[in-house]
């Protein structure tokens, strides 16, 4: 019996840890074209991903209810003065000349839109029971009526019915609740349903349904009930506060170029006849406002005009007896030219005076004196009062009759001229008033769309399109770099320190093998003897060359072949380098100590039972047990009857003994055991084998699992030879980052000229 020799691993871990450190900069690298290599190689998931988004977009954009849109446009116009003389600013005062910025607030307050929920009934919503998802869809192609119910459940429907519900009341617990259900009965009668009533009731189209409830009353008319027996119909009692807190939100206002004063009210419903009737009662209730405003302004102002005229009057008619008297006493009296020019200033600034101090008064009303309008107008008053004093210094200078006759005839123009001009401004005032016209107009009112805007179906399928090549490719990326397994055999190399010996390619031969044997095909299933050139063979043969330097040192000529887990292909590597051994002229034998799963024996054709357990329990001879010549100089001794302790079986000492002297009758033993991270069948084997490989399958074995493998096979006392780097795909393009790192290289088939 041979001593198990017990080497170590320092040599490797040190040319591990060298190429860790080598390479641990570049394990960041991104190399453009190994991407395009792993999106050329996972081409059908990139399709599969796109075509499935695709499908959602165009599904979506198909499906989803369509989105009109209209607007209506308003103009704010600048109205011009309605009269001239010291009442002209005060009548504009009732002329609303906020700026659009400020008209587009008062679009979107409460006021304005609460009146146009009350004019439309926005916050009843009333509609179909559609059958989900494809109800809509249905229901905007069809031409009639549709059969309620779908899959025995009844009440869908999905044709041209249609409900108006002309008014509905519910007590304010009950707004913004669960819809209340309206079924059709025929004959124009319907029953109303809901959790909160005891049980349906029922109602008549065209007459008023009233119901007592504790917290208040439901009051429901329904003008227009289209459908079926049968068909259902949601109706739903929205509170008039949430109605038009959502329309503001929705409402969109925006002015028409800079300082334009056209404004743009636009709004977006599903419902083309309830879009244009609620932005319409919009417009129509913003220009009521203003009118409303304009004509409230103007009654006030008309209130102040009959409480003054009056008094002018008295004051026009006092000055024109005074001026009398003076001329009947006196005569007509002669002014100069200098006097001429004094009364016409006088009467100018005297005008102007009065003006300004009815301007002051009106604003007085609005503001305190600490006001900066106030006191300009304060000191408006003040210059042309310095100006009058002036002036009357002038007059105190002439005549004594002169003077008289002077002040005289100036307080009748004065008075004349601004009883004349108040009568003027309160005609004016009262035409604003009757003529119900504001300084805001509709240009354009709302019409009814006849193509939505949404869903734009060109739009969502492109971006469908993008977005499912984008998510394609990333998974594809994320997939190869995060959740395949060692890709190019550089990375064993380079991460674990171990040396491939041989990287065998995959080829669709051996899966129809595969599925023959597990057909239960009889006679030898083996790849080296069916398809002696394929690809795989051709790489096991340059194991074969690889393998006699690895062995020269060993101190026996037996080959253990295992793997990390299971399903790698340790068993075809087994099998079918057994098979190239034994051609090439050396006397192999080849086990399957794999007495867990181990089925060698259907690649060879043979039975189970008779083989190894059997041998090592003593119930056979080691010429019963192996089966000679199965292939010209390759013996089989297969695993037997698979046994309840094969651990215990490969430790014992009878094991031993029977390899010491299976090794003396064979050029070369071949062993095939269990995966080293499912059993420990192998470490305790390994120690008794002149060489040791592991087999890594491409895309599927991790380098954590062989590093753990090699360090539980290196504490059981022997150092793994080498790799065999099984089932690459010579059709892929990537093969890992390293290739692209170090150049890399490309596998092919080279074939015999016939």
């Amino acid at each position: 019996m041979n001593t198990p020799a017990v080497t170590t691993s320092n040599a490797a871990r040190a040319g591990q840890a060298a190429a860790s450190s080598a390479t641990k900069a570049d394990d960041d690298e991104i190399h453009l074209s190994e991407w395009i290599d792993i999106l050329i190689d996972r081409k059908w998931l990139v399709a599969t991903v796109t075509a499935l988004a695709l499908a959602l977009g165009v599904a979506y954009a198909l499906l989803s209810t369509p989105i009109y849109q209209s607007n209506l446009l308003i103009q704010v116009e600048d109205a011009a003065p309605d009269a001239k003389g010291f009442l002209g600013e005060a009548s504009n005062l009732f002329d609303v000349k906020t700026p659009a910025t400020g008209e587009i607030q008062v679009i979107r307050s409460r006021m304005v839109l609460g009146a146009a929920v009350d004019q439309t009934r926005a916050y009843i919503d009333a509609k179909p029971r559609y059958l989900p998802v494809l109800g809509p869809w249905l229901a905007r192609r069809a031409d009639g009526l549709s059969e309620p119910g779908f899959l025995g459940i009844g009440g869908y429907v999905n044709g041209k019915e249609r409900i108006g519900v002309a008014r509905f009341d519910v007590p304010a617990e009950l707004e913004d609740e669960a819809p209340f259900l309206v079924t059709a009965q025929g004959g124009g009668k319907y029953t109303l349903q809901h959790a909160e009533l005891d049980q349906p009731l029922t109602g008549a189209v065209g007459q008023p349904l009233h119901h007592a409830l504790e917290e208040g009353a439901i009051n429901l008319l329904i003008d227009k009930l289209e459908g079926k027996p049968g068909a259902q119909f949601i109706v739903s009692r929205a509170s008039r506060l949430r109605t038009v807190e959502d329309l503001q939100k929705r409402l969109q206002l925006a002015e028409q170029g800079k300082q334009s004063n056209v404004i743009s009210a636009a709004l977006e419903d599903s419902d083309r006849d309830r879009l244009s009737r609620i932005l319409n009662a919009i417009g129509e209730q913003y220009v009521q406002q203003n009118v409303e405003r304009k004509a409230a302004e103007a009654q006030k102002t008309l209130l102040f005009l009959d409480e003054q005229l009056p008094e002018f009057k008295r004051q026009l008619e006092a000055s024109e007896d005074t001026y009398t008297r003076f001329r009947n006493k006196n005569g007509t009296v002669a002014f100069d030219e200098e006097a001429k020019g004094v009364l016409t200033q006088t009467i100018e600034l005297q005008t102007k005076l009065l003006e300004t101090q009815q301007r002051r008064r009106e604003v007085a009303a609005r503001f305190t004196d600490a006001n900066s309008r106030v006191k300009i107008i304060d000191g408006q008053i003040a210059a042309i009062e310095k100006e009058i004093g002036g002036l009357n210094a002038r007059v105190s200078r002439m005549p004594t009759l002169q003077q008289d006759a002077l002040r005289l005839e100036r307080d009748v123009r004065v008075n004349s001229g601004l009883y004349q001009s108040l009568q003027n401004n309160a005609l004016q005032l009262r035409l604003v008033k009757e003529g119900k016209t504001g300084n805001v107009r509709l240009l354009d009112k709302a019409v009814k769309p006849k193509e939505p805007i949404k869903p734009q179906k060109q739009l969502i399928a492109a971006l469908a399109l993008v977005l499912g090549l984008l998510g394609g490719a990333a998974l594809a990326i994320m997939r190869s770099i995060f959740f395949a397994g060692i890709k190019d055999p550089q990375e064993i190399e380079a991460h674990t320190g171990l040396s491939v010996y041989s990287v065998v390619p995959f080829t669709p031969e051996q899966t129809t093998l595969d599925q023959s044997v597990a057909a239960g095909a009889r006679g030898i299933q083996l790849l080296a003897v069916t398809h002696p050139d394929s690809p795989p063979i051709e790489a096991l043969r340059s194991l074969r060359i690889a393998l006699q330097f690895a062995t020269l040192e060993a101190g026996n000529n037996r080959v253990l072949i295992t793997g990390a887990t299971p399903g790698i292909g340790k068993s075809f590597v087994s099998g079918n380098f057994a098979a190239i051994m034994a051609h090439a002229g050396k006397r192999v034998l080849l086990i399957d100590a794999d007495m867990r799963k181990g089925h060698l024996n259907k690649q060879f054709g043979l039975p189970r039972d008779g083989g190894l357990s059997e041998l090592l329990a003593g119930e056979l001879s080691a010429q019963q047990a192996i089966r000679a010549q199965v292939l010209p100089n390759l013996d089989v001794l297969t695993t037997g009857k698979l046994p309840t302790n094969p651990a215990d079986m490969l430790m014992s000492e009878t094991f031993v003994r029977l390899l010491d002297v299976l090794s003396a009758q064979y050029e070369l033993v071949i062993i095939d055991t269990p995966p080293v991270l499912v059993a420990a069948d192998t470490a305790a084997v390994a120690p008794y084998m002149g060489a040791v490989l592991l087999v890594a399958r491409a895309d599927q074995t991790q380098l954590g699992e062989l590093n753990e493998s090699a360090k539980r096979l290196a504490h059981a006392g022997k150092a793994v030879s080498g790799v065999i780097f099984n089932g690459i795909d010579l059709t892929r393009r990537h093969y890992g980052s390293h290739g692209y790192r170090y150049g890399g290289y490309r596998y092919t088939t080279y074939k015999y000229n016939e």
